[in-house]
Formats: structure tokens, C-alpha cells, sequence
């Protein structure tokens, strides 16, 4: 069982969404906007929250970016907007997921619970990975690079710790959605947005990419730089 907060305006949405969740076994908390979702959290920190984008007072923009400045918490976005546009812009914004309206209560669900695995693995697994100034400690849920704690959403954290696991291993972006995202099918944005944000924190220069390297038609590899800084 996980706390799970969710915070959209809409009451018919949320009271379906927190009405799935607790059948599923958790504990959820509701919010009717951005201003007291960010309440909630403060009293009662949730392990995930299901936030909706566009919403009155505060919305889920400008909501997700005070989450993500003060912690990781995994947060999946609800929005009427679709395409690859709206989901790459809610992906940069820090989302772990986005999901759009209209969805299935159960799909949200299974998505929930697969974000929340992953997020909690580094307590079932609690292993140390790094490659030169790198470090990624899996039961502390912590990367650093020189010593430094880099700033990473949970997604970014299980993609870094992943291909630190693997180096030298070319992974399609499918790969990568089964492996580090738990789904069968997915969005290859969601991919291709968290690579880039994670480059441009581990990488000197994003641009022209020394360890997470674009491997044309196929994805993705980790090239260790061991012992280079």
C-alpha cells in the first residue's frame, strides 16, 4: 500500500480516480487544485501523485515545478491535451508519466503501481553503480557526480542507474519502456524526453554526448568513461 495524492478540479474525475486507487488497497489523499495539493503534501507527504494540468489558482504546471524543487516524488500528469507536443511539454516539465483524458480508471491504476515499483527498487535491490565521478547508490536512492547530489526525478534516477548497470549495451527505446518504465507498450517521447534531461546532468556538454550516446536506428548506450572526468 502506497499514499498517493491526487489533485485535479475536475470533482466527477477525481473522485473515480481516488475510488480506483483505494479499491487497489491505497491510501489517497484528493486536492481541488494546485495551491491545496501542495497543503496536502506538506502535512502528509504522498509516494506518488496523480496530478491534473490544467487547473485553476495553481496549475499543474507551475505545481509540478514546486514539487520537483522540493523533492522527487514520483507524479503522473492528467491532461485533455494529446499529442506528441503536450506530452513532451509535460515531460519536460518533470512528470514521470502523462496520461490523457479521456483514460481508463484501471490503465491509471496498473500505471500507478508500475511507477511505484520502480521508484521503491533501490530498497529491494540496494546496490552501487558508477562510472568515473559518477555514483549511484540504489538503497539510498541517491546519484552524485564529485561528490555533488544531482537533482533527478525518479524516472531520471532508474534510467541512470540502468544504463550504469549495462555499459556497452545498446538498448531500444521498447527496451527501455519494458525495462526501466515496466509497460509493455508505450510513448518513445517519454524515452527520448527523460534521455535528454538526464543528459544535461551528467553530461559536460548535452550537445555532443560522451557517455549516454544516441546509437542511430536502434536508441540508446552507456559508454563508461571510467578514471576521465
Amino acid at each position: 500500500m502506497a499514499r498517493v495524492l491526487v489533485v485535479d478540479d475536475d470533482v466527477t474525475v477525481r473522485e473515480v480516480v481516488v475510488s480506483y486507487l483505494r479499491a487497489a488497497g491505497h491510501d489517497v489523499d484528493e486536492a481541488g487544485d494546485g495551491a491545496a495539493g501542495l497543503d496536502a503534501m506538506r502535512r502528509a507527504p504522498a509516494d506518488l501523485v496523480v496530478l491534473d494540468l490544467m487547473m485553476p489558482r495553481l496549475d499543474g504546471r507551475e505545481t509540478c515545478r514546486r514539487l520537483r524543487a522540493s523533492g522527487d516524488v514520483p507524479v503522473i500528469m492528467l491532461s485533455a491535451l494529446a499529442g506528441e507536443e503536450a506530452r513532451v511539454d509535460g515531460l519536460e516539465l518533470g512528470a514521470d508519466d502523462y496520461v490523457t483524458k479521456p483514460f481508463s480508471p484501471r490503465e491509471l491504476v496498473l500505471r500507478v503501481e508500475a511507477l511505484l515499483r520502480r521508484s521503491r527498487r533501490g530498497d529491494v535491490l540496494p546496490d552501487v553503480v558508477g562510472d568515473g565521478d559518477l555514483v549511484v547508490d540504489g538503497g539510498r536512492r541517491e546519484a552524485t557526480r564529485d561528490g555533488v547530489r544531482l537533482a533527478l526525478t525518479g524516472r531520471e534516477f532508474d534510467l541512470l542507474r540502468h544504463f550504469l548497470a549495462h555499459p556497452g549495451v545498446a538498448f531500444t527505446r521498447d527496451d527501455l519502456l519494458q525495462q526501466v518504465w515496466g509497460w509493455t507498450v508505450g510513448d518513445h517521447s517519454t524515452v527520448t524526453v527523460h534521455v535528454r534531461r538526464l543528459r544535461e546532468k551528467v553530461e559536460p556538454d548535452p550537445a555532443l554526448p560522451r557517455r549516454l550516446v544516441t546509437v542511430w536506428g536502434v536508441g540508446y548506450r552507456w559508454d563508461a568513461v571510467t578514471g576521465q572526468r
